[in-house]
């Protein structure tokens, strides 16, 4: 069975949530069977497996309407993409895409690098469903990174197409972890000195639906707390977040290395998310993997991600957002949080994900409808 990945989203120096997501799953995917990687610019190798890779045009170039013709030069068995804009015009293969989320039906305000172009046609896409299930229903499977967006793309009636879902994971960062929360009361970096350090991690985006104003609004009712945003930010998103509580304390980390995030989260008091919705959170299985807990929005993915390690608050109320965080003073409830959270942690795991999706593939190359 040949298996050709469509890793053409992987980011070039740095990933994002769907370049994470491709490195993770064609890695994993490669120890249990070969692949062939698509890519559209060689620069994208550079945070890709070795493996064997065949080059096609940009997913974001007018030619991805006809991307399929050159597809089907390679004869492949099946194909798998981590998006669902891959073009389908003329294809010869069994295809399955995927799902992330649904944020922006909810949430439609666009992403504000974009220009004012793209920004228009993002928001007429996302006035109606049937775009999106024009888009599906041209697949022979759809694959959601979560069982939260399953729910929502069946309860939208937005495919008659079978539905997997092959989890989102997060990067193994280092081998220590499965210790760090095992370091005795009392001791440096220990729970005492944890729940003492009064130190919260933000990773994320300014975006609206993101909600980090309750985040900062909620740090007026910390003192001594500091928070950490982890994430680049701009200027106008610095200073209105800062004038939304004068007083507290914010540090602005403006895109912090790997190094940095992780010393960040292994020195803090808990991760902390306000998210209205999300299609996973990578932040979460990231922090509570290094032991560290997480104090987020009552959503369902975040349950669905965080199960009874997690502490949970009202999204927009900076009251029961301090009141979880308060929770966490106690040593005790922080060592017992942290332990829940790197056993929480392991049922997230790109090997996991890869065997799914691998299961997944040989069933469409060998279905009798296949292409």
């Amino acid at each position: 069975m040949k298996i050709v990945f469509d890793c053409r989203y992987t980011r070039i120096g740095r990933h994002d949530g769907i370049s994470r997501y491709t490195a993770g799953l064609v890695t994993a995917l490669a120890h249990l069977h070969p692949v062939t990687m698509l890519i559209s610019d060689k620069r994208q190798l550079e945070l890709l497996p070795d493996l064997p890779y065949a080059m096609a045009s940009s997913p974001t170039s007018p030619l991805e309407l006809f991307v399929a013709r050159q597809v089907n030069k390679l004869e492949p068995d099946v194909v798998f993409t981590p998006m669902q804009t891959m073009g389908t015009m003329g294809r010869r293969y069994p295809l399955a895409l995927t799902v992330h989320d649904l944020i922006y039906y909810s949430n439609p305000t666009p992403p504000r690098e974009f220009a004012p172009p793209l920004r228009l046609l993002w928001r007429l896409y996302h006035l109606s469903w049937w775009p999106q299930r024009l888009l599906l229903n041209r697949a022979d499977a759809v694959v959601t990174v979560s069982h939260t967006t399953r729910a929502l793309v069946e309860q939208h009636h937005l495919t008659s197409k079978p539905i997997v879902v092959v989890s989102n994971a997060a990067d193994t960062l280092d081998t220590d972890s499965a210790v760090r929360a095992s370091v005795p009361t009392g001791e440096t970096n220990g729970p005492v000195a944890r729940a003492a350090a009064r130190s919260l991690v933000y990773m994320g985006s300014f975006m609206p639906y993101k909600n980090v104003e309750t985040l900062v609004r909620a740090m007026a009712l910390l003192p001594g707390y500091t928070l950490h945003l982890m994430s680049g930010v701009r200027p106008a998103d610095r200073e209105r977040l800062q004038a939304l509580a004068p007083d507290a304390r914010l540090t602005f980390h403006d895109g912090a290395s790997d190094a940095e995030y992780l010393a960040a989260i292994d020195g803090a008091t808990a991760l902390v998310s306000a998210s209205l919705e999300e299609g996973f959170g990578i932040p979460l299985v990231e922090s509570m993997g290094r032991s560290t807990p997480v104090v987020v929005s009552d959503i369902p993915v975040f349950r669905e991600i965080g199960g009874d390690a997690a502490l949970y608050f009202e999204a927009q109320s900076p009251a029961a957002f301090a009141g979880a965080v308060r929770k966490l003073e106690d040593p005790k409830e922080w060592f017992r949080r942290s332990l829940a959270s790197k056993e929480r942690a392991e049922t997230f795991s790109w090997e996991s994900s890869a065997t799914a999706l691998l299961a997944l593939l040989e069933e469409l190359a060998a279905s009798p409808a296949r292409r």
